[in-house]
């Protein structure tokens, strides 16, 4: 497959933007459900059998939705091309994130991770044409500011495995760069099936090195849960990922964090300290100022009714 050519700068429809925020959010909240589904249930089981269990039940599921809406998904359709790339990018990033995961504390691991905005707008600019001023730039950065106050990085906690984990978040990046590459008439639910399949495939195949463990109804019922939630998170930022600007849409994945605090505290009762409330609220400083830009040019150049990329299938 040849390199794609650099593309043009294009005017984006300010609804495009609106739109792709609100699925954002709604995807970081999805996987932060599906994660502290996956924290309990990997109480009984290994991570590896975790995750392909969890995989092959979110396969089922998107393919379900696929079906009932009517949506083909053509094997050979997904892989191949940008989606089968799409696919591997995600897969990769997934091994190497849960690698380094092992060997780091979280807070160090989520803290590298929550860099992605950064790499995503600064890969959009010669990749996709996009003009990020000086205002975007300084809300990605107060966000990600944000996101080192609350988690709260310790200096002994970095290691070589620090370098693995930036890879996996640049990998990250790159796969929501390339979901803007896939042709518009390939529906989003099947680069759904596409990157669960491919991420479940992984995870099978660590799994004969890693081991299994006996699991009940119990396990396999969260886990159903974590599944659901998955796919929906997965179709989520396909979509968001699909129609706007990157420099505005990716800052949001930082919203993640807030999700998490909030199940932190109703599940675990756990209190963010002082730091963590300034880093607070420079996270919904930061996204209220992004928000308020995109009205400002709403009011400023006339919001279109609709927008988004023409011709790409929402499904």
């Amino acid at each position: 497959m040849s390199p794609p050519p650099v593309a043009a700068p294009v005017a984006v429809p300010i609804h495009a933007n609106r739109r792709g925020i609100q699925l954002m959010i709604a995807a970081m909240a999805c996987f932060i459900a599906n994660d502290a589904l996956v924290k309990y249930a990997s109480q009984a089981m290994p991570a590896a059998q975790l995750i392909f269990l969890r995989g092959v039940m979110a396969s089922l599921l998107a393919l379900g939705v696929a079906r009932a809406m009517r949506i083909g998904v053509r094997p050979r359709e997904l892989a191949r091309g940008w989606v089968a790339v799409r696919a591997l990018v995600d897969a990769a990033a997934t091994l190497f994130y849960l690698v380094a995961l092992f060997h780091l504390p979280i807070a160090n691991a989520t803290a590298i991770n929550m860099a992605s905005p950064l790499f995503i707008a600064l890969l959009a600019v010669p990749l996709f044409g996009e003009r990020v001023d000086a205002r975007r730039w300084w809300a990605i950065a107060t966000g990600f500011l944000g996101v080192v106050l609350v988690v709260q990085p310790r200096a002994d906690g970095f290691n070589a495995y620090a370098l693995v984990c930036l890879v996996a978040t640049l990998l990250h990046a790159v796969r929501d760069l390339v979901t803007r590459r896939i042709p518009p008439g390939i529906a989003s639910i099947g680069v759904t099936v596409a990157t669960a399949v491919a991420v479940t495939a992984l995870a099978g195949l660590l799994s004969l090195v890693q081991g299994w463990q006996p699991f009940g109804v119990p396990e396999l019922a969260v886990l159903a849960l974590a599944a659901g939630f998955l796919a929906a998170a997965y179709t989520l930022i396909i979509l968001a990922t699909r129609r706007g600007e990157f420099s505005v849409i990716a800052p949001f994945r930082y919203t993640g964090l807030l999700w998490a605090l909030l199940i932190g505290y109703v599940v675990w009762g756990d209190v963010p300290n002082a730091l963590a409330w300034a880093g607070i609220a420079l996270l919904i400083g930061a996204g209220l100022y992004l928000v308020h830009r995109e009205r400002q040019r709403a009011r400023e150049a006339g919001a279109p009714a609709a927008g988004g990329v023409p011709g790409v299938r929402d499904a």
